[in-house]
């Protein structure tokens, strides 16, 4: 199965990249300020997901320390060490997010910032849809990507060689509203990792919220 198949080859990514991962992205001032809007709009004690939660730092520790019931799912067990000893407040676990069980309403908010990009387009789509059917009424999607028109395109991501799929920003809003949530906040940006190997690559973050009525 290809999903598999891309699980394995995230692990195996991620695996080697460790806390260089966490470091390299440290200074990314448009993710803080996603989780400041997050933060905004959580109740006390929200249940929150975190997608792809490689070492737990930033997103997992904020919202736990904020008083938010953090579970982070990641499939590299190098990752899931990470975060377990760095945010003990969280719950983390190994497990690819889509073969994680998810019911519907059962979350306040989720975060996904670049764990989708080793996912093909269809899969992407199914699990943004996935997400938005288990937010609760008003509950909030924070979601972050690299915004290109690629599809299976290898590549070199901090010295180790990926394969990347991703959509553009305007293809990205459709997903997300097409799945019945609706963009509140957009913020792009020009970001440099710090890792020898790194190079400028946009981003883009999307603050989206579940607006139904319950």
């Amino acid at each position: 199965m290809a999903g598999e198949d891309d699980g394995r080859r995230a692990a195996r990514v991620f695996d080697a990249l460790g806390a260089a991962y966490e470091k390299a992205f440290a200074h990314s001032e448009a993710h803080r300020r996603s989780l400041e809007w997050l933060l905004g709009r959580l109740a006390p004690g929200s249940q929150v997901l975190d997608v792809g939660s490689g070492t737990g730092r930033p997103t997992a520790e904020t919202l736990a320390r904020a008083g938010h019931e953090v579970l982070g799912v990641d499939v590299s067990p190098v990752m899931v060490g990470l975060a377990a000893r760095q945010v003990p407040q969280a719950t983390f676990r190994r497990v690819d997010v889509r073969e994680l069980p998810l019911e519907e309403g059962s979350l306040d908010a989720a975060c996904v910032f670049f764990s989708l990009l080793q996912m093909e387009r269809a899969q992407q789509s199914a699990l943004i849809g996935r997400l938005a059917r288990a937010l609760r009424p008003g509950g909030s999607l924070v979601l972050a990507t690299v915004p290109l028109d690629v599809e299976g395109v290898d590549a070199v991501f901090m010295g180790q060689p990926v394969r990347v799929t991703s959509f553009t920003g305007e293809a990205l809003v459709d997903v997300v509203t097409g799945a019945g949530l609706t963009v509140l906040a957009e913020e792009n940006a020009l970001f440099t990792p710090d890792h020898p190997e790194a190079a400028p690559e946009p981003h883009v973050f999307l603050c989206c919220g579940r607006e139904d009525e319950e």
